[in-house]
C-alpha cells in the first residue's frame, strides 16, 4: 500500500511501543486484520430478505428488566451500572464515567427499555469514553445533554472522531490510537485498544474516524470495554499484554443473518471464545435487548448465553445485568 501513514497521538504513551501506529491510506483507517466488511449488494440482500425467523422474532416476550432508582448516583461504591445498549455508568475511586452514550430514540429505531433515572440526574460524570462514531454509539443528542448537565466533562475517543464533533467541544477532547494510554486521568489508567469492527455516519465517510475499545485500570481492578467489535485476535493479544481480564463487558447482540454482520458484531458463542482469551472473571453482556438492529429474536442471546453458563460450557461468573442495577467492583 503506497503513501499510507502510521497515526497515532504523540502526546500520549503506549503499553505497546513496538506497534507503530493505526495504517491510515487515502483519508481511511484500515484494520490490523482483514475484515469480513459486508459490501452495497450484501446489504440490500438484507433489506429485501424475508427474515427466516421473523415470527419468533415477532412473538418473543423478552425484555430487559430495569430498576427504575437513583441510588447508584448517590452511593460512592465502586459499580457498574448498565444504562441500555453500550452505554454504561462507572464510578471507581470517585471518578465516574459513561461509555457510548445514546440515551434516546434513534432515527427509525425506538429504545425498546426505558432509563432507569431521569437524564437531567446524570450529573457529576468526568469523563465520556467514545469508542467509535456509529450512531448508536455516538449519539449527538445524549452528548449534548450529558455536555450540558456537566460542563467539565472530558471526552475520551478514538483519532479523529473530534472532526465529527462540533468545534465548540473539541478543547474537551482527546484522541488516541490502538494501545494509547490517555493523559490527565486521575488515579484511573484508561488505555484505548483494538476492535475489529469499522466506522461511519453518512455515506461516504466510511473509516474516515478510527474505531477501538476500552481497558479501564484502578490497582488491581481491570475493566475491558469491548464496545462494537467481530470477533479477532485481538482478544488473546490484549490478554498477553495486559494479563486476565477481571470485567469482560462484551456485545452479544446485532449477529443475525450471519452473511451481513459476522464482519461486523460477535455472536453469543464468540462473546464466550472473546472471554475465554481474555481470561475472564465475570462475563457481562451488552448490545441487546435496547434497540432492534439485527433478525435474531430480542432474547436469543442470553438465553443462549444462559444455557452455555448452565452447561459449564465456560467459566467465571454470568452477569447479565439489569438495567439500573448497580453491580459493586
Amino acid at each position: 500500500m503506497k503513501n499510507f501513514q502510521l497515526r497515532n497521538n504523540p502526546e500520549l504513551q503506549s503499553i505497546y511501543p513496538e506497534y507503530p501506529g493505526n495504517t491510515f491510506h487515502k483519508g481511511r483507517f484500515h484494520s490490523d486484520e482483514p475484515r469480513n466488511m459486508p459490501g452495497w449488494k450484501t446489504f440490500w440482500r438484507w433489506l429485501f430478505s424475508i427474515n427466516p425467523q421473523r415470527r419468533e422474532k415477532k412473538s418473543d416476550s423478552f425484555k430487559v428488566e430495569v430498576i427504575k432508582s437513583n441510588d447508584f448516583l448517590s452511593d460512592s461504591n465502586d459499580k457498574i451500572v448498565w444504562l441500555g445498549h453500550a452505554c454504561f455508568y462507572f464510578r471507581i475511586d470517585n471518578v465516574t464515567l459513561i461509555t457510548d452514550p445514546c440515551l434516546f430514540n434513534l432515527p427509525l429505531k425506538k429504545r425498546k427499555v426505558a432509563l432507569p433515572v431521569d437524564i437531567d440526574e446524570l450529573k457529576n460524570i468526568d469523563y465520556i469514553l467514545l469508542s467509535h462514531a456509529h450512531r448508536d454509539h455516538l449519539d449527538m443528542k445524549s452528548l449534548s445533554k450529558l455536555i450540558h448537565l456537566n460542563p467539565d466533562v472530558k471526552i475520551l475517543t478514538a483519532l479523529d472522531i473530534s472532526k465529527v464533533l462540533p468545534k465548540k467541544w473539541r478543547d474537551r477532547v482527546q484522541e488516541a490510537g490502538w494501545y494509547q494510554i490517555y493523559n490527565n486521568t486521575g488515579a484511573l489508567t484508561i488505555t484505548f485498544l483494538p476492535a475489529q469492527h469499522w466506522n461511519r455516519r453518512y455515506i461516504t465517510d466510511t473509516d474516515k474516524q478510527l474505531w477501538g475499545s476500552f481497558l479501564i485500570e484502578h490497582g488491581d481492578k481491570k475493566i475491558y470495554f469491548a464496545a462494537d467489535t467481530a470477533m479477532g485476535k485481538h482478544f488473546d493479544f490484549i490478554r498477553r499484554i495486559k494479563g486476565s481480564i477481571d470485567y469482560c463487558i462484551l456485545p452479544v447482540g446485532a449477529y443475525k443473518p450471519d452473511y451481513m454482520m459476522k464482519g461486523l458484531h460477535m455472536n453469543p458463542q464468540e462473546a464466550i471464545m472473546a472471554y475465554k482469551y481474555l481470561g475472564g472473571k465475570y462475563f457481562i453482556p451488552m448490545h441487546y435487548g435496547t434497540f432492534s438492529l439485527s433478525d435474531e429474536p430480542p432474547g436469543e442471546p442470553i438465553r443462549i448465553l444462559e444455557k452455555a453458563s448452565k452447561d459449564g460450557k465456560f467459566s467465571g461468573k454470568f452477569m447479565p445485568m439489569v438495567i439500573g442495577e448497580a453491580f459493586r467492583i
